[in-house]
């Protein structure tokens, strides 16, 4: 890809870009987000047409006006959300648009499935053909979507974000595929924002900033620090630093033997209990649908349990709702995983965001707005949130804007309890750390943190103690410190460590 430029109305996402990959080599491709490399990638799957700019395939130029087009050309994307229909199977959806049919009216199940065969003992992947997808893990749905390039002839596989919901065993095959592809002649594209990840599995890095290319370079003779330099302009630590915490005796909150069915009788929480304590990080982890929103849910009010309890000081709060919750003088605050459906409302300004949590405190019928927009005054300061205003729709600011503005606020309520329900999904690297110093700040004040994530180097390193959900169940609470990737790993699948 040379001089490729991009504008979305007044917005220019691409700039003069340049991306190249070679056949038998992993290629990462790196940048905040907003750096234009989403954009850049999706002009290469056929997705975006360029505004300016070329692009050469096996010397050949070529012009994309489909993902059809770009397919033909032997170049396959597999998305971060994939692409599959949940209610057919592994091979009805890798051969989705099969014209190989008896008479034109059957399709030959049977050659497709020895078609799909050759493919998997080529490239050393395995899947169930006739599983469906809703039964799969996301491992096994992410296999679905290669197989489902390679069968379409994609030689040049671009891969967004392709570890972001996987264990350390299903990241580790993930790697193992792509080694070989590699070994295969295949070319792959692969954007993260786990540095490791990049040390561990690509041959060269290409660096984005602001829509333009900056720099690539070949992965051996760089380093984690290099990139994120490269990447944000300037030098940031990658350390989380993380305080000792204070050992307490008294739980803040106790989780009694909860339980959870939803509307068809299915066990989503089976008898979960732990404590949070004042002072610490207490961390999840589990695959993606383990019963994580569920739980967080319960515990802020929004959905009743089956069973169990819910104990904050000494008192039941089971039931009671969010309303209730705070009226009872219960300090608590819940930053959902869906910052922009729950946590705050895209059309409103920053200000009025922030007032939503507070506006009921008012002694009249009016709204004290000079009152509210000092609070959003405050706490865009406290937290340098980047915004125009404080009037600013909020859904405009980029993600780790509008995540500072509800952890700030939410924080601003001085909790004894913060839930935070993937705090930095979605987010670069800058934004990232700046929320885990939000978050060990609270620690130290003595808040009872309660972390979910996806990130499991993160959740080690930030976190005081791991608890491991599966399918609804606590399947331990470990010290994050004193046991492997691969132990946490067993645990997120159902399965104790020998």
């Amino acid at each position: 890809m040379r001089g490729i430029s991009k504008r979305f109305g007044t917005v220019l996402a691409n700039d003069d870009a340049s991306l190249s990959v070679n056949r038998g080599e992993v290629l990462a491709l790196l940048g905040e987000n907003g750096s234009g490399k989403s954009t850049l990638v999706n002009m290469l799957a056929g997705i975006y047409i360029p505004d300016s700019g070329s692009i050469h395939v096996n010397g050949r130029h070529c012009n994309f006006g489909s993902p059809h087009n770009a397919i033909a050309a032997g170049i396959g994307m597999v998305h971060q959300h994939f692409m599959l229909i949940p209610v057919m199977n592994a091979w009805e959806n890798i051969s989705l648009g099969e014209k190989q049919r008896f008479f034109d009216i059957f399709i030959d199940k049977n050659s497709i499935n020895k078609n799909i065969a050759k493919l998997e003992e080529r490239f050393g992947l395995t899947a169930i053909h006739d599983k469906k997808i809703y039964d799969m893990s996301v491992g096994e749905k992410q296999t679905v979507e290669i197989l489902k390039m390679l069968y379409r002839g994609a030689t040049t596989l671009i891969l967004d974000e392709p570890t972001a919901v996987l264990t350390p065993q299903e990241t580790k095959r993930l790697f193992s595929m792509l080694v070989s592809m590699k070994q295969e002649g295949c070319a792959v594209v692969i954007i993260t924002h786990k540095l490791n990840e990049v040390m561990e599995i690509s041959d060269r890095v290409t660096v984005m900033r602001k829509g333009k290319t900056i720099a690539t370079v070949k992965t051996p003779e760089t380093n984690p620090r290099e990139l994120t330099g490269m990447m944000v302009g300037a030098s940031i630590s990658l350390e989380i630093k993380r305080e000792k915490p204070a050992v307490q005796d008294t739980p803040v909150m106790e989780i009694k033997n909860l339980g959870y069915r939803d509307n068809e009788g299915k066990p989503l929480l089976d008898d979960v209990s732990f404590n949070l304590y004042p002072g610490e990080i207490l961390g999840m982890a589990g695959i993606a649908g383990s019963g994580q929103k569920e739980l967080c849910e319960i515990i802020a009010g929004l959905h009743k349990a089956s069973s169990g309890d819910v104990i904050f000081h000494g008192s039941s709060i089971l039931g009671l709702s969010p309303r209730q919750i705070r009226d009872s003088g219960v300090a608590m605050s819940f930053v959902p995983e869906d910052r922009l459906g729950m946590g705050l409302v895209g059309g409103m300004s920053v200000a009025d965001n922030i007032l939503l949590r507070s506006y009921r405190n008012n002694a009249g019928i009016f709204v004290d707005r000079v009152a509210g927009n000092a609070l959003a005054e405050k706490i865009v300061e406290r937290h340098a949130v980047s915004t125009p205003s404080i009037q600013h729709i909020i859904k405009k600011l980029s993600g780790g804007n509008i995540q500072k503005v509800l952890l700030g606020r939410e924080i601003d309520a001085a909790p004894s309890v913060l839930i935070t329900a993937y705090p930095v999904r979605g987010l670069d690297i800058g934004a990232s750390y700046a929320i885990y110093d939000l978050l060990n700040e609270e620690k130290k004040n003595g808040v009872a943190v309660l972390y979910i994530g996806e990130d499991l180097d993160v959740l080690i390193e930030l976190c005081d103690r791991l608890m491991v959900i599966h399918a609804g169940k606590v399947m331990d609470i470990v010290d994050p410190r004193a046991v492997s990737k691969e132990e946490i790993g067993l645990l997120m699948l159902g399965e104790k460590a020998a």
